[in-house]
């Protein structure tokens, strides 16, 4: 009897035809492969369907799934909205895995090998995924980021605790509201400090970096974080690049979505939870920021 885990990908893809061949091949190189994979081809405007067809032709476990053009990339709920077209169009519903997987990004070819195995050790761990990496200056950078958070770019999620969180929230924020609702529940969610992924696309310019630090002001609302922890993370960016206007981004974002109440997570015990775990992180208490 086959005792491997199994796991499936969904990649929502747009204008990726720069990277999305470096990904398929670390896929496709994988030590354990995955039983499926549904590439969501939103709305692209380049080579990036071609790309992907080419490789579906050689591989039955691939396959695409074609949205409109909406005309801009739709950070949060758009990538949300296309990762439910991959997973509503899955075939297997026998995984014991599934991944939020970005089109940019490549690994080792034993990345899920190793995922898998921690998961093995690991029962009460229901969301995990390699260390972001960022090649700068010929040398890979680490992208810092709380030990319970995993990148929205890589997430492996235990089928279990899939179902408990309800899947993903379509809005910003998505990808660390999940974690949150997954630690209220008693699930660990955890990066995996051993285990790394490059990530191609860098944010280079000052003006993007700002427009990062706005979208993670809204992401912030839309998580139901308390306000002081807002302020709290405002002032420590402060000394990190772009300095001073990313921390006056952060909270434009916060305070715009707060204004125009943007959609946001209707959970009150989670909302509760999130806020009493960050007033206790603001008074140097343990909590799953630290």
């Amino acid at each position: 009897m086959d005792k491997t885990p199994k796991y499936v990908i969904v990649t929502p893809a747009r204008n990726e035809a720069r990277f999305i061949e470096t990904t398929i091949r670390s896929v496709t190189c994988q030590t354990i492969q995955p039983a499926e994979w549904v590439i969501v081809d939103d709305g692209s405007t380049d080579e990036t369907a071609a790309i992907v067809d080419r490789y579906a032709g050689q591989r039955s476990w691939i396959r695409m799934v074609r949205r409109p053009d909406r005309g801009c990339r739709k950070p949060g709920g758009g990538v949300v909205d296309a990762f439910y077209d991959g997973f509503n169009a899955l075939k297997r519903n026998d995984w014991d895995f599934i991944v939020k997987l970005d089109a940019d990004l490549s690994f080792a070819a034993d990345y899920f090998e190793r995922c898998l195995e921690r998961f093995g050790r690991e029962p009460q761990l229901g969301i995990g995924g390699g260390d972001i990496y960022h090649e700068v200056a010929g040398a890979q950078t680490l992208e810092k980021n709380p030990r319970f958070h995993v990148r929205g770019a890589t997430k492996i999620y235990r089928k279990a605790c899939w179902e408990a969180i309800g899947g993903l929230f379509p809005a910003s924020g998505w990808d660390t509201i999940d974690e949150l609702k997954a630690n209220m529940l008693g699930w660990k969610t955890s990066s995996f400090k051993e285990i790394r992924v490059l990530h191609h696309r860098l944010t280079g310019s000052s003006e993007s970096l700002l427009r990062d630090r706005a979208k993670h002001g809204v992401a912030c609302y839309v998580s139901g974080y308390h306000s002081l922890f807002v302020a709290a993370s405002c002032l420590r960016r402060l000394f990190q690049k772009p300095y001073i206007v990313g921390s006056f981004a952060m909270l434009y974002g916060f305070l715009k979505a707060s204004v125009t109440r943007a959609p946001r997570v209707n959970d009150a015990r989670l909302v509760d939870y999130v806020r009493t775990q960050q007033l206790r992180r603001l008074c140097g208490l343990e909590t799953i920021w630290k």
